[in-house]
């Protein structure tokens, strides 16, 4: 394979190393059999969610198991199932793309199929023997049942390690009896299957179990009440009780105490997998936002000629695009670190855990800004529309309540925010990533003086790169500094983790889109790629302004004196363009391209 030859960065290493524009995966680079299946999932989605669009917003859960169903029937739910166990086994990219395009109709549907094909299907294919694999996943694979995934409970939401449910072994050893109580339970109404997490006597970690519903024979299972939501709102979510719950011994998920591992791995996926499904979404909402303004005159004029909204239909383009360049990047790198981990002997189920893990920082990161640019997107949305985007007669005010949970879900984003710098930070102390050189070298360039020379920055993209390496710099600066002041404890400084995320997720989306654009200039030329040169050159422009914020946030809040001084002085070095970029005539170009062809073009 040819993927094997390139040099694929382990997680986490984008911000030591350099990236070349070849070496990235774009979403201009899907195989032909990726776009058929983009195309099938489209008209699948068009036919059988958006066009009910009515049902799901007045809660009719039955429609959603329905259609869940029939998403089985054509293989959507086996994407990443492997073939041995009913499914079509294609590559992460395709499971990315095909919950990318099937997301966007409506956040119920969305929710119902990420449960299912992720923590619902999805440890059993990672975590289960071959006889557990066998027997549950082609029922899970085909839509013949459903799958659900008991994790959070009233008292254990972001410590997920803290559930007192629990599990209590027979005397002859041949089953466990759970007990217990667990909350927002996604698709707990028509499940056939559950994962549950439950402690076995005074064990540190939770344990993970599969258990059959049905529910003709309860077994001691009860439901809540549908939750009533602000959003997402014929996703069937309820409690879900245990009370004498009997479970065969040979349904315990991977081994005693291994539970918390596997929720660990699975919101991995989870998470990359839910910045996919934000991309289509904010597509469509950029769609309907543009189509409105083209036809909505005010002053004789169509509101889409205003600067005010040709901003904001800029932004909305922008950010999607730095979503897909960031998240099909990431998917195909752990394709390829899957791949080969094939190819080194790695059975699927190895393969797959550890391809996924590499990259946790990467899911991290996505599942971060991709929430909060999806839910930025319906709100301009709202705005663009004006009164009409609070009405429920538009699209808008929907798609606005359903974003609001992505920000909540497979771990908030504080929580997400805190674990990716955190898990760079454990990577380096490893030596997996090699932090340390880097940020010695930019204390040594701090009190070297700078270069005055002019560079050649005729080329394109040649200052943003050297910006994003700046950034990069920013970064290694700021945490630098806070890991030595603080050392370990600095896990206690929950607001510097959070400044520092905020650079380490802006360094990877502005240079995904910057590698991306620059690809494709080369690919299809500077002409044809003029507004995504535009999107690469804005997207930066606010990142740069981003960091610039939450670098001397960061600074200001734990150094003092002559080091707050030379560490300021760094931030307004490294964040400094040479040459600005004009933001309003980027902003314009993207508007007259988006306007030009009437929908979300790139």
């Amino acid at each position: 394979m040819e993927t094997l030859e390139k040099n694929v960065l382990r997680g986490g290493q984008f911000l030591v190393k350099e990236s070349n524009c070849e070496d990235i995966f774009t979403p201009e680079d899907f195989s032909e059999e990726q776009i058929m299946m983009r195309e099938a999932v489209k008209e699948f989605n068009e036919r059988e969610i958006i066009a009910h669009k009515a049902r799901f917003e007045a809660k009719d859960y039955k429609l959603t198991e329905d259609v869940m169903k029939k998403a089985g029937e054509l293989g959507f739910l086996g994407v990443a199932v492997p073939e041995e166990y009913g499914g079509m086994g294609m590559g992460f990219v395709s499971t990315m793309l095909t919950c990318d395009y099937i997301s966007s109709g409506t956040g119920s549907f969305s929710t119902a199929f990420g449960a299912h094909t992720g923590i619902g299907t999805m440890p059993i294919t990672l975590y289960g023997t071959e006889e557990q694999k066998k027997k549950y996943v082609p029922k899970l694979a085909s839509g013949e049942w459903m799958g659900s995934y008991c994790l959070t409970e009233p008292g254990a939401g972001s410590d997920a390690n803290s559930g007192k449910t629990t599990a209590e072994i027979s005397a002859d050893g041949k089953s466990y009896k759970i007990n217990g109580q667990k909350m927002w339970i996604s698709n707990a109404g028509f499940c056939n299957l559950m994962i549950v997490f439950a402690r076995i006597e005074n064990d540190k970690n939770i344990t993970g179990f599969i258990v059959e519903y049905d529910k003709e024979n309860p077994n001691g299972i009860t439901l809540g009440e549908e939750e009533h939501k602000l959003g997402i709102r014929a996703s069937s979510t309820r409690q879900v009780f245990f009370n004498d719950t009997i479970v065969p011994a040979e349904n315990m998920l991977s081994e005693r105490g291994g539970g918390f591992k596997i929720a660990v791995n699975a919101l991995n996926v989870g998470r990359i997998k839910l910045a996919a499904a934000c991309l289509d979404s904010q597509r469509r909402i950029t769609d309907y936002a543009l189509k409105y303004a083209l036809e909505r005159k005010q002053f004789k004029t169509p509101i889409a000629d205003f600067g005010a909204i040709k901003a904001k239909l800029a932004e909305m383009a922008t950010n999607t695009y730095a979503g897909e360049s960031a998240s099909y990047r990431a998917a195909k790198d752990i394709e390829d670190r899957i791949a080969m981990r094939i190819a080194a002997g790695n059975s699927h189920q190895e393969a797959e855990l550890k391809g996924v893990e590499e990259y946790a920082i990467e899911c991290s990161i996505l599942k971060v800004t991709v929430s909060e640019d999806v839910q930025n997107c319906a709100d301009e949305g709202i705005q663009i529309f004006g009164g009409m985007g609070f009405s429920e007669e538009t699209p808008m005010e929907a798609a606005w309540r359903d974003a609001r949970i992505a920000r909540i879900y497979e771990g908030t984003n504080e929580i997400n925010r805190m674990l990716s710098v955190g898990m760079l930070i454990k990577k380096a102390m490893k030596g997996h990533v090699d932090l340390l050189g880097p940020a010695t070298a930019v204390g040594e360039e701090l009190m070297g003086i700078p270069s005055f020379e002019t560079p050649d920055y005729s080329e394109l993209f040649a200052e943003e790169k050297e910006m994003i390496a700046k950034l990069k710099k920013v970064f290694l600066m700021v945490a630098g500094s806070a890991i030595q002041k603080y050392g370990p404890d600095l896990e206690q400084h929950q607001q510097l983790l959070l400044a520092a995320a905020n650079i380490l997720n802006e360094i990877y989306m502005a240079e995904s889109t910057l590698l991306r654009a620059e690809k494709n200039a080369k690919r299809f030329g500077e002409k044809e790629q003029e507004a995504q040169i535009a999107m690469a050159k804005l997207y930066l422009y606010n990142a740069v302004e981003i960091i610039a914020k939450n670098g001397k946030e960061g600074i200001i809040s734990f150094a003092e004196g002559d080091e707050q001084r030379m560490l300021l002085m760094g931030l307004k070095r490294f964040t400094k363009y040479q040459n600005y970029p004009n933001v309003i005539a980027l902003r314009d170009v993207i508007a007259e391209k988006l306007k030009s062809e009437g929908k979300y073009c790139f």
